[in-house]
């Protein structure tokens, strides 16, 4: 969801203000998404390379991640979405913690679409943390070296049952995955809109959905055996 700041400077506005208009497009895509159909909407909120930012910038953010966890949750759970958070959770404050934790736990059981929110999160710590966890069953004689396979790998992820990425978007003409989910993308469609993410809308997610729609996912397979099957 890039482009918060960008849209902030075009209007001689805060970047705290254009992160505040960009918690408007969360909710306009959430919505959208779950009356599309969405199954798992995952959301690059924070990355681990973020804490990089301007330490005023980095707290603005922090406290608006604890305001939209306090708010939005609520909002969430009435509409039957379950929020999980997908992130080293030990560098936020104790607060957000906390308020993560019951966020999880409110919506635990809802059935409807799984809203996943990376925060302190980076493609290659994910891969990191799984490998380590394989590597300590190993040592422990849980399994053997030559178990260990992408298929163990892919279980070992800390993606809590998100499922591989389907379509992966990118806003404000940005062309770059930027340490997201590295594992999970290996066969998504990529899809890069111009907009900055504060001017990206329900409008513009129906349009990432509908070229997405239009697309042929052979996963190695010919065109051909494809259309067999679709028969």
């Amino acid at each position: 969801m890039d482009g918060n700041n960008r849209w902030a400077r075009q209007r001689g506005l805060s970047g705290v203000r254009g992160h505040r208009a960009g918690v408007e497009s969360v909710r306009a895509v959430i919505k959208r998404a779950a009356e599309r159909g969405v199954d798992t909407l995952s959301l690059f909120a924070f990355s681990s390379e973020n804490w990089k930012r301007p330490t005023s910038e980095v707290n603005a953010l922090m406290e608006l991640f604890l305001m939209a966890l306090k708010r939005e949750v609520k909002k969430l759970h009435e509409r039957g979405v379950r929020l999980t958070v997908l992130g080293d959770r030990e560098a936020f404050s104790h607060a957000i913690q906390q308020q993560i934790q019951r966020a999880e736990a409110l919506t635990r059981d809802n059935p409807g679409m799984h809203l996943v929110i990376a925060a302190n999160y980076g493609g290659k710590w994910d891969i990191a943390c799984a490998a380590r966890r394989l590597a300590e069953q190993v040592a422990a004689g849980e399994i053997e070296a030559s178990e260990v396979d992408a298929e163990r790998l892919d279980q070992a992820m800390g993606h809590s049952g998100v499922p591989p990425v389907d379509l992966c978007i990118r806003t404000s003409g940005e062309q770059r995955l930027s340490n997201f989910m590295l594992w999970q993308l290996a066969y998504a469609e990529l899809y890069f809109a111009p907009l900055l993410w504060p001017d990206f809308g329900a409008e513009a997610l129906d349009a990432a959905l509908d070229d997405f729609a239009g697309r042929k996912r052979r996963f190695g397979k010919t065109h051909e055996q494809i259309e067999a099957r679709g028969a």
